[in-house]
């Protein structure tokens, strides 16, 4: 990959988060002349300081992208933008949606506005595969905010800003994720607590999501959606392998952890989908991830955009979901979580 980041003032919203703060630390590899860490969580901040403390080239800076004025300052001067900051779980946008919109959508808006005020080079945000198809507020919001992305190509007039998409599936080893749940309840010699046997979900590691979003920053030319071409896998079998190994680690007995069934909770689906039929109709693959063009719809054209990556081909017209995509066997998922150190 080309260095595209030496000697750029670079600002990443929810920059403590698990994709921001990794994001920041892939960056630092890339001699920035700046990097500005943006979130609202003091403490973190405070804890990454300290621990980051040997990078002179890092600003920590306390707000919340809901406050579009210190937004607009934390902006000023910058060259990329890394939009990470978002409500994520889905209980909890569930039960607060008012307040899943106000970051989710009115954040992602105050992103733009203040990119386009600030001549920003180019705005990268993270999205999820939530949106696909999407039956909760998480994947509502987050949808709204791509569509926000997508179609502020409209309101830059003669500005240089260019704005994309990543969309993710789960990440391994995220704050909160499955991953985490699971090891907990084994350390603790709990059952292992499964909304379904048979609810499937796409992974990608962390490592996986910084490169997707360094390749889009690269690639991007304006209004896409990169989605990295990634494995499903079964709950049920993640629960099977992390028991078989985690539970000797902290001196129990696999057999004795034993897997509940507690349902599907609210805003939750059997399955995921990372790319619509109807995306995929306007979208290009290479052998590693596709990319979703903007529309013409949201072009008011009737001409699809003339973007071009290289060796990207049209992508066939098929629904990218879990319920179709080849699932990891047992040893296949023991191979990655060994790889990603989480057994």
């Amino acid at each position: 990959m080309s260095n595209i980041f030496e000697n750029k003032i670079i600002l990443v919203t929810g920059g403590v988060g698990s994709i921001g703060s990794k994001v920041v630390e892939g960056l630092l590899n890339y001699n920035p002349k700046q990097i500005r860490i943006f979130d609202n969580r003091e403490t973190e901040e405070f804890a990454m300081q300290n621990n980051m403390a040997q990078h002179p080239n890092l600003r920590f800076l306390i707000g919340d992208v809901r406050d579009k004025n210190r937004l607009k300052i934390a902006m000023e001067n910058v060259d990329m933008v890394f939009h990470a900051a978002a409500l994520k779980h889905v209980p909890g946008c569930e039960y607060n949606p008012f307040e899943a919109v106000k970051t989710n959508v009115y954040g992602t808006q105050n992103v733009i506005d203040c990119a386009l005020e600030n001549n920003v080079e180019r705005v990268i945000n993270i999205s999820t595969d939530k949106v696909t198809n999407a039956i909760n507020t998480l994947g509502a919001t987050k949808l709204l905010a791509e569509r926000l992305i997508t179609t502020a190509r409209h309101y830059h007039g003669g500005k240089r800003t260019l704005f994309c998409s990543v969309r993710f599936g789960n990440v391994l080893k995220s704050r909160g994720s499955v991953i985490e749940i699971f090891e907990e309840q084994i350390k603790n010699g709990n059952h292992i607590t499964i909304t379904n046997h048979n609810m499937t979900r796409f992974f990608i590691s962390v490592q996986q999501a910084v490169n997707l979003v360094f390749k889009a920053t690269e690639l991007m030319q304006g209004g896409e959606i990169f989605i990295l071409k990634m494995p499903a896998i079964k709950l049920q079998d993640l629960a099977e392998v992390m028991i078989e190994e985690l539970a000797p680690r902290y001196n129990k007995k696999p057999d004795q952890i034993q897997s509940k069934i507690v349902g599907v909770r609210l805003g939750e689906r059997m399955y995921e989908d990372l790319m619509t039929e109807e995306e995929a109709e306007i979208a290009l693959e290479t052998d590693e991830l596709f990319v979703v063009l903007p529309s013409r719809t949201y072009l008011h054209s009737f001409e699809m955009p003339n973007h071009s990556y290289p060796n990207a081909v049209k992508a066939a017209p098929k629904r990218y979901s879990t319920m179709t995509t080849k699932l990891l066997t047992k040893e296949e998922l023991y191979t990655m979580l060994k790889r990603e150190n989480i057994i």
